[in-house]
């Protein structure tokens, strides 16, 4: 594990792709390993995960949060699959207090959905830190939850470390299922133009993602994956390191495009 560079913690977008990712020993799951090894570890985490969106801001209250198999048709090795981190009421309360005077509701029956345990099964695999999931309000606009982003800045200077899960392009009805299916032209077209942009600090263009024209229609169908993205950038400060820990496109229509933002060299290193 690292230290704390500047005394805050670094800020994780991580594209989830499959559920099946679970389970399975590729680059992406290599790279997520190897993250949770070489980044400092935190007091507690944070996540945004396109798998759960409401009406209204919400923060799970769980203290021992169960494990949701928000899916079907996959194995049963991976209904079986249990991630036992604890809830954090004490958090929860402090995010409430950060992003007054939006009311945010706690919701003491919500649990771990697979777009939070799929991604930590790996990052951390002792589940011994405690998570809470923020949901995303379907009724608002892209740029309210980046703002809910910025606002969340304090918690990188009290250990918390905030985690994004989603997609930047996830369109299921545009996947090919068959064996090394090329990534779609849009696919990679608005994927390319969305590490561009993040590489340029522009955020103001990935709030209005939809602008980019039908490229982004296509990669971006509904919104609730490409939005965890944009509270990761509303938390990021000018003296943050970026990477791009995992990239490309599966099934021709989902990236696994990742983002780091203060990660130190050397934890960069390790974890490529």
């Amino acid at each position: 594990m690292s230290e704390l560079v500047r005394g805050k913690m670094p800020v994780i977008f991580v594209g989830h792709g499959n559920p099946m990712n679970t389970l399975t020993e590729n680059v992406y799951t290599r790279t997520w390993r190897n993250l949770g090894h070489w980044m400092p570890t935190p007091s507690a985490i944070l996540c945004v995960s396109a798998h759960w969106t409401t009406r209204g801001t919400w923060i799970s209250g769980q203290e021992q949060p169960s494990t949701i198999h928000d899916f079907r048709g996959f194995p049963a090795e991976l209904f079986a699959m249990q991630y036992p981190a604890r809830g954090d009421l004490g958090l929860a309360r402090r995010v409430e207090q950060l992003l007054a005077p939006v009311k945010v509701g706690l919701d003491d029956n919500q649990g771990l959905d697979h777009g939070v345990w799929s991604v930590l099964a790996h990052v951390y695999p002792q589940a011994d830190i405690p998570v809470l999931q923020l949901s995303i309000d379907a009724t608002q606009e892209p740029a309210y939850h980046y703002r809910l982003g910025r606002a969340l800045m304090p918690l990188r200077r009290e250990g918390v470390l905030v985690m994004g899960s989603g997609n930047v392009v996830h369109n299921l009805g545009r996947m090919d299922t068959g064996p090394n299916a090329p990534p779609q032209p849009w696919a990679q077209n608005f994927n390319v133009w969305v590490r561009s942009r993040i590489e340029e600090n522009d955020d103001n263009a990935l709030t209005h993602y939809l602008d980019f024209g039908t490229d982004a229609v296509r990669s971006v169908p509904t919104p609730e994956h490409f939005l965890p993205l944009l509270y990761c950038l509303g938390l990021r400060e000018a003296d943050d390191t970026l990477s791009f820990p995992t990239d490309g496109i599966e099934s021709g229509a989902i990236s696994m495009l990742s983002v780091a933002l203060g990660l130190d060299k050397e934890s960069l290193r390790q974890a490529a």
